[in-house]
């Protein structure tokens, strides 16, 4: 008889494939699909396993410990520290993350290859999973943040959580942390995907942190507490932090990095892809124009206003275009510009001596010295005419109508 999805042997069986063999893993995944977590477990238990180097370490595995008994110790340790595990037939599993199932990715690898959906999830704190990921924007990047970095990850968190989007993050020194802090700075929730257990988060450095986010936000991991911060766990952990959210930020990132390949599967999944340009004489940019240049898809962003206009729904969030200042003639006609350059910065000219230097009739100059005084940018003296205090003042910040050569 079918285990029904849900039940305790269902979430013990997943709890115990995810131990047996790393996230991700896409023969265990078909399995599940196919037979259920709780047959699965058996068939692997007994060595009926059609890959041989998947036979190979689950034996490996299974020679440390019983399966079972270690998957029941797991969610007595989840309970006194006061996690769950959630699984995809809990109401708040984030559907997001689901789309993994058809990822493909042109890269070797198996770290590239085991990319399928979690079977399990490891969480702290007490929003759904899916409430949260609902609306929910990951930012990442170097861990050896230039101040340029954290500079602009701060601002990008903290306006994010101010229009009450998630922020998620991968709880690293860094980029990952300045966004963390950030939301938690603005009263805004954040999300945190580790590569470790729940119940010792990596780095140790930022415990305050981790625990801050535990009481506001959520921790989340695919491995039980206990597990350790393993290298490659990093990158297996990247993809759901692709999937489960709307759109990737990459703020800052190396040559070779974890934020440039998280973005690859960003793009592989179509979610929006978002990039951060940086002074191309910092190392720590070079992953990031290299981003745009290897991914057409690719939207540069520079403020919050611009991942907000990616992420946000159909004419949510429109970004102005970036401008600049408004200058005193942006409004006139082209002969009174001309007019108005005329006049020089300093002293005063006669209208016939604008006509000359506009290139314009004398009867056009005076039309157009009237309008000029009405706007408030000329002034009549009894030596002819003179830039007004506005139009002065504009002169002085922008350096036009040039100087008078005399």
């Amino acid at each position: 008889m079918t285990t029904p999805p849900g039940s305790d042997t269902d979430r013990l069986a997943r709890v115990a494939l995810t131990w047996l063999a790393e996230p991700g893993n896409r023969v265990i995944w078909h399995l599940v699909q196919a037979h259920g977590a709780d047959e699965t477990l058996t068939r692997l238990i007994a060595g009926d396993i059609p890959e041989a180097a998947l036979r190979t370490a689950v034996a490996s595995r299974s020679d440390s410990g019983d399966p079972h008994r270690i998957a029941e110790i797991a969610l007595r340790r989840a309970q006194r520290l006061g996690a769950r595990v959630v699984v995809p037939a809990d109401d708040e599993w984030p559907i997001g993350v689901e789309a993994l199932a058809t990822l493909e990715l042109d890269v070797a690898g198996r770290v590239n290859r085991d990319v399928r959906p979690p079977l399990c999830l490891w969480v702290r704190g007490s929003r759904p999973l899916s409430d949260a990921f609902a609306r929910s924007v990951a930012i990442v990047g170097a861990r050896a943040a230039t101040p340029y970095g954290q500079h602009v990850t701060t601002d990008l968190a903290y306006g994010l959580a101010e229009q009450e989007w998630t922020v998620v993050s991968g709880g690293a020194f860094g980029i990952d942390a300045a966004a963390h802090r950030a939301t938690l700075a603005a009263g805004g929730f954040t999300v945190a995907v580790l590569a470790c257990g729940v119940d010792r988060p990596y780095p140790v450095g930022n415990a305050a942190m981790f625990e801050q986010i535990a009481e506001s936000g959520l921790l989340m991991s695919e491995w039980p507490p206990g597990a350790e911060p393993l290298r490659h766990r990093f990158l297996i952990r990247n993809r759901v932090i692709a999937a489960g959210t709307s759109g990737t930020v990459v703020v800052e990132a190396a040559a070779r990095s974890g934020a440039f390949q998280t973005m690859s599967r960003v793009v592989a999944l179509n979610r929006h892809a978002m990039v951060v340009p940086g002074p191309v004489t910092s190392a720590m940019s070079v992953g990031c124009h290299e981003l745009l240049r290897r991914y057409p898809h690719t939207r540069l962003v520079t403020n919050v206003a611009h991942v907000l206009d990616e992420v946000g729904r159909i004419g949510e969030y429109l970004a102005e275009p970036a401008r600049a200042r408004n200058h005193v003639r942006d409004d006139l006609d082209e002969e009174s510009a001309l007019v108005l350059e005329a006049v020089p910065h300093r002293g005063s000219a006669g209208p016939e001596q604008l006509a000359v230097r506009a290139g314009l009739g004398l009867r056009t100059v005076l039309r157009r010295l009237s309008l000029l005084e009405m706007k408030g940018l000329v002034v009549r003296r009894n030596d002819g005419i003179a830039l007004a205090a506005l139009a002065r003042s504009a002169v002085a910040r922008t350096g036009f109508p040039p100087q008078d050569p005399t």
